[in-house]
């Protein structure tokens, strides 16, 4: 099995978002500008991670990307970017939106840390549950108007303390627990009922959906949806447009001003406060942790993964073919890596989330998990 790494440099500059607003500004940034590595790639379905055990490469991952900016220009791509990805938990700052866009946020008195938990998908640490659990009696919510389910904490140390304790796990410690706070907050706000907010059809998931078009540049009615593992629905969504919607995240300059004003709080609250995005030894922190607020992530479900880069105004989007997160992470951060928004100090700090360690049970490593030789091309 073989596989061509040599670089196409036909870039496509219309294709991933459809029509609408995509107009040049001054705020782009192009390929081959300065202090910016080439990002051009090979334009078919590439090999992008190799596993590694002794001197054998025993396993592969294949993946689809793209780097697009603001004004809706795919910088570099890999693979088919049109065709529908579910995003799943990597796109919880667009779900966000509302959530600042009606007012309720500041109508009842939520900060940065909430607006953060509503984009994470974290481990269920007693920092992320007592949050919650504050943000609840703040508002007014009862824990049985969660409707995303009761959840093991993904943190061991926190599920083993329950277990301890003889407690069992509640929808507070649902990695998504933050994201309906949100939901049950936006509707409580605009006098919605509560019930049932997680259905296609509840205006807390119509608002979003519209939210998602605007963002994203895309009609999605009609769009495949299904049932997220928090319940609620995850639609369809071409690839290359869910890097146009983290662009706009990175560089808002082309949004109405009330959205502007929202992308740019949950931005900020998304990069301030990193240990609630994810928690302990989560990729996610412990990127931004590195990056310091120059690089913005989200891992989501079945191999996908976005990230934003302000300063350049481009967002990312990944999908894992076969849908493995330690795929993801490899392939994630070394995309990150080709636009030079981290330095090579910085990397240093997290050597483990360029190429992971593949360790046996007696903790020996015994091979890696890297970026595929030659990919992703620079």
């Amino acid at each position: 099995m073989s596989q061509d790494h040599t670089p196409d440099h036909t870039h496509d500059h219309s294709s991933c978002c459809g029509g609408g607003d995509h107009h040049h500004h001054g705020h782009m940034h192009h390929e081959g500008s300065e202090g910016r590595a080439d990002l051009s790639g090979p334009a078919e379905s590439p090999i992008t991670v190799e596993v590694t055990r002794g001197s054998l490469v025993e396993s592969v991952h294949r993946a689809r990307a793209c780097i697009v900016d603001a004004g809706g220009h795919v910088l570099a791509r890999w693979g088919d970017i049109d065709a529908p990805v579910y995003p799943r938990s990597a796109i919880k700052s667009l779900q966000a939106i509302p959530l600042v866009e009606s007012g309720a946020l500041d109508a009842f008195g939520l900060g940065d840390e909430e607006l953060a938990l509503a984009c994470s998908s974290h481990n269920g640490e007693a920092r992320h549950t007592e949050l919650v659990r504050s943000w609840a009696e703040r508002v007014g919510l009862r824990l049985d108007d969660y409707e995303c389910g009761a959840q093991v904490p993904y943190d061991p140390a926190t599920a083993e303390d329950l277990v301890r304790r003889g407690a069992a796990p509640t929808a507070f410690h649902n990695n998504c627990s933050g994201k309906h706070s949100g939901f049950l907050t936006t509707a409580k706000h605009k006098g919605e009922r509560l019930k049932g907010y997680v259905r296609y059809e509840h205006p807390v998931q119509q608002r979003i959906l519209g939210v998602m078009e605007q963002m994203t540049g895309q009609d999605l009615f009609g769009a495949p949806w299904g049932v997220d593992g928090c319940s609620i629905p995850t639609i369809g969504i071409p690839l290359g447009a869910i890097a146009y919607a983290m662009a706009r995240i990175a560089d808002p300059v082309d949004l109405p001003d009330a959205r502007s004003e929202a992308v740019t709080r949950i931005a900020a609250a998304w990069g301030r406060h990193p240990f609630l995005i994810g928690g302990t030894g989560t990729f996610d922190t412990a990127l931004m942790e590195a990056a310091g607020g120059a690089v913005l992530v989200k891992g989501g479900a079945e191999g996908v993964g976005c990230a934003v880069i302000p300063e350049q105004g481009i967002g990312i989007a990944l999908k894992i073919e076969d849908g493995a997160a330690r795929a993801r992470e490899v392939a994630l951060a070394a995309l990150i890596r080709t636009t030079q928004a981290l330095s090579e100090a910085q990397w240093a700090r997290v050597p483990h989330l360029l190429t992971t360690p593949l360790l046996n049970r007696t903790g020996t490593r015994v091979g890696e998990v890297r970026p595929a030789t030659g990919w992703p091309a620079a």
